[in-house]
């Protein structure tokens, strides 16, 4: 018998892009609406990489909500070849900084200040590794010579099962995973190591960016990658195991950003993405797991407390539009298209 309703724990979004400016402004209440806590991803321009930046940006994401949204931005520190120790060290003591955020150079948006060479900035993995604070990373290797879809495979061989081992005592997040290959990885991996699923690689695989011509808004970084792939995720997301939790890495761009000779990466799926994720779990038969992977999973990872409170979804179907006309904080409008654009879902968040 199918659930007329399911609350939940307050979820979180451990993995989001808020942008600044007026995308920032157009675009925070869609999270905020939904969750209570949010990593928010640093690669501005430019990008976040001190103290001083961190609260900056902590608080122009502040002012473009509403008063009292209940809602806490978590912000990360973006790494460099010429990070400080002791400067993210200051930020995590003071409550300021979160975790770090680990681009490999010229990944994906933003990221050309990215870190070089991995292990030139092992005094930096020391700090985290000694203070707990959290790592963050995208995990793609950038070499031209390998094929785009087999860059988070290779990432994991050359990089990241070296790092785990080198720093045992370092918490690693592998975001936005889209591979069996990392699903597997973390899961066999050590109590240290978690991943983030988004909601588009639990629905979508590659064959989306081609379906009836080239699909810029299924265009997102990583990549969707086989089919075998997104059922390997899937499995991992609705399995129970606390190691894999909630990231939606939703990152906004406005059309003529999407819809240039060279698209940017990013798929805006904030609007509705506990709806999506909810859909999924049920397709898969585990909507008694989405309250872990959205709601639990994710703080204790982090070492934080879990929400109070908690948010209903009811059985209602919710058709999503083609695009959305936000406003930014001067009353102007920032097209978007949103992730399941002229789908309809099965759930809506209740009132």
């Amino acid at each position: 018998m199918q659930k007329a309703s399911l609350t939940i724990r307050k979820p979180d979004d451990w993995h989001v892009h808020l942008r600044d400016g007026a995308m920032l402004e157009a675009v925070a209440a869609s999270t905020a609406k939904t969750f209570g806590r949010a990593i928010v991803m640093p690669n501005l321009s430019p990008p976040v990489t001190t103290v001083t930046a961190a609260e900056a940006y902590r608080q122009r994401i502040l002012q473009a909500l509403p008063p009292e949204p209940g809602f806490t931005p978590l912000i990360t520190a973006y790494l460099t070849d010429a990070s400080d120790p002791a400067e993210l060290e200051r930020g995590f003591n003071a409550g300021v900084l979160t975790a770090c955020k680990l681009y490999p150079a010229n990944a994906t948006t933003n990221s050309a200040a990215g870190v070089t060479a991995i292990n030139g900035i092992t005094p930096v993995f020391e700090t985290l590794e000694r203070i707990g604070m959290p790592l963050l990373i995208h995990g793609e290797v950038t070499d031209p010579a390998i094929d785009i879809f087999d860059r988070e495979a290779v990432f994991i061989e050359r990089h990241l099962e070296p790092l785990v081992k080198r720093h045992p005592g370092l918490k690693v997040v592998f975001e936005h995973i889209t591979t069996a290959d990392a699903a597997d990885f973390v899961a066999n991996g050590p109590a240290t190591l978690a991943a983030t699923i988004t909601p588009h690689h639990l629905h979508i695989n590659r064959n989306a960016l081609f379906q009836g011509g080239l699909r810029p808004d299924m265009y997102c970084l990583p990549v969707a990658k086989r089919e075998l792939h997104r059922i390997a995720l899937r499995a991992a997301a609705t399995s129970g195991n606390p190691k894999f939790f909630l990231g939606t890495d939703s990152a906004p761009h406005g059309r003529g950003a999407k819809e240039s000779a060279c698209g940017c990466a990013g798929i805006f799926c904030a609007p509705h993405a506990l709806e999506s994720y909810a859909t999924a779990f049920e397709q898969e038969n585990a909507l008694d797991k989405l309250e872990g992977f959205a709601s639990e999973f994710g703080p204790r990872f982090y070492g934080l407390p879990l929400n109070e409170g908690s948010i209903t979804l009811v059985r209602e179907p919710q058709s999503v539009p083609e695009r959305l006309q936000l406003a930014d904080g001067s009353g102007g409008p920032v097209a978007l298209v949103p992730f399941h654009a002229g789908e309809t879902l099965p759930w809506r968040i209740a009132a």
